[in-house]
């Protein structure tokens, strides 16, 4: 069975760095992003034309090469979600969850029984297409696959320590630009009020042994800031911007 180097870093207290795929779907997006030194591939389906295909793709590679991809489904109910981690995805990420219940529903989908109520299928990318036990398998597989709630909502931020202690749920991820626009200070990821959300949800994480996410930061100095506050799982850049950035730069070089 893959083991899943993120979720050991994370249980060490040791933080993640994830490169967001939203355009490249070639192999070599892995062996790229392995060289850069990130920790994990954030796959995008919500925002980006990447379907679930491709997505299996980019995972079964990442297996190979230990950096783990984590999917990004496109919304809150996904039907893909089965199709995704029997395809050699290591976690789900699931958009806009504002409440207990549909924090439930995510470990349900996520997390074999007894944590949830995932279906079993034998020969996947995740056991090395190999037969083991059904009950031996779950029981190995439920820690190698992360269950990932993003929190982008002032009502999910106020319901973080209840879902922070919903069994099966891995990490809680504030979706920085959506909290931004719900709170009424749009494009402001600095502001007192996101930055007593970001407390609130490192609280609930700590008190319930939960690691804490951030996406939708650009600035590496604020990230650097948050890491030091203690989150660990950071979705640290994405293809188009990486490529944006590098080409600015290296056409203004050159005119």
């Amino acid at each position: 069975m893959h083991l899943n180097p993120v979720a050991a870093h994370l249980a060490a207290g040791r933080p993640v760095l994830g490169l967001g795929l939203q355009q490249l779907r070639g192999g070599a997006a892995v062996g790229l992003a392995a060289r850069c030194g990130f920790d994990f591939l954030f796959i995008d389906l919500e925002h980006g034309p990447l379907g679930v295909e491709t997505a299996v793709d980019l995972a079964a590679a990442g297996l190979a090469a230990r950096l783990p991809a984590i999917v990004r489904v496109a919304g809150k109910g996904s039907h893909d979600i089965a199709r995704l981690l029997d395809g050699g995805a290591q976690g789900i990420v699931v958009p806009h969850v504002d409440s207990v219940d549909e924090a439930r529903a995510v470990a349900a989908a996520v997390k074999y029984p007894p944590l949830g109520r995932r279906s079993f299928f034998g020969l996947q990318p995740l056991f090395g297409y190999q037969r083991f036990p059904v009950h031996e398998a779950m029981v190995e597989a439920n820690p190698q696959v992360m269950a990932v709630v993003m929190l982008e909502s002032p009502e999910a931020i106020a319901q973080a320590h209840a879902i922070a202690a919903v069994p099966g749920v891995d990490v809680l991820m504030i979706g920085c630009n959506d909290l931004s626009m719900e709170l009424g200070i749009a494009g402001q990821i600095d502001h007192a009020q996101m930055r007593a959300a970001r407390q609130a949800v490192l609280a609930a994480c700590r008190a319930h042994g939960k690691a804490a996410g951030l996406g939708g930061i650009a600035d590496a100095a604020l990230l650097r800031a948050c890491l030091a506050e203690g989150f660990g799982f950071i979705l640290a850049s994405n293809d188009t911007d990486l490529i944006l950035d590098a080409g600015l730069a290296r056409v203004a070089a050159l005119r």
